[in-house]
């Protein structure tokens, strides 16, 4: 059950990111303006407490749109996108912090990613030992 109620958020919320820029640019392509002709970027970040995905039930999530522009709920949107265009969006290539110390406190949070990336589906999904250890991993994006 609840496996299925994280998917049913998750398709939601996707949804909802990538059919509202979808529609602002078609709305704008009419006009001659090639800069609305863009590949989406939106994405769904969720954050739940446990070893995996499909055993947690998501505590947090947010939305992450980067094209046209950075917005969504996500609270450091235009950090996020910044990040995410440094690394091509591969989540799998953000890396930690320099710098940040973590407790070996075993506390582990799951955090997935799904949506479009410049057109391209994306689908991520990583377990961290606890939450200082995400927050050092890509600090932009992880960050919600």
């Amino acid at each position: 059950m609840r496996n299925t109620a994280r998917w049913a958020a998750t398709l939601a919320l996707t949804a909802a990111a990538v059919c509202a820029p979808l529609s602002h640019g078609a709305s704008a392509a009419p006009s001659g303006d090639a800069s609305a002709l863009y590949a989406p970027s939106a994405l769904v970040l969720t954050l739940g407490r446990g070893e995996s995905a499909a055993a947690v039930t998501p505590e947090r999530a947010v939305t992450l749109t980067c094209a046209p522009e950075a917005s969504g709920t996500h609270p450091a949107a235009a950090a996020a996108c910044g990040e995410l265009a440094e690394v091509g969006g591969d989540l799998r290539a953000l890396t930690a912090a320099e710098g940040v110390f973590c407790t070996r406190q075993y506390d582990p949070v799951v955090v997935t990613v799904d949506g479009v990336w410049q057109g391209r589906r994306v689908s991520y999904e990583r377990t961290f030992p606890n939450e200082c250890v995400m927050n050092a991993h890509g600090s932009g994006v992880l960050t919600f």
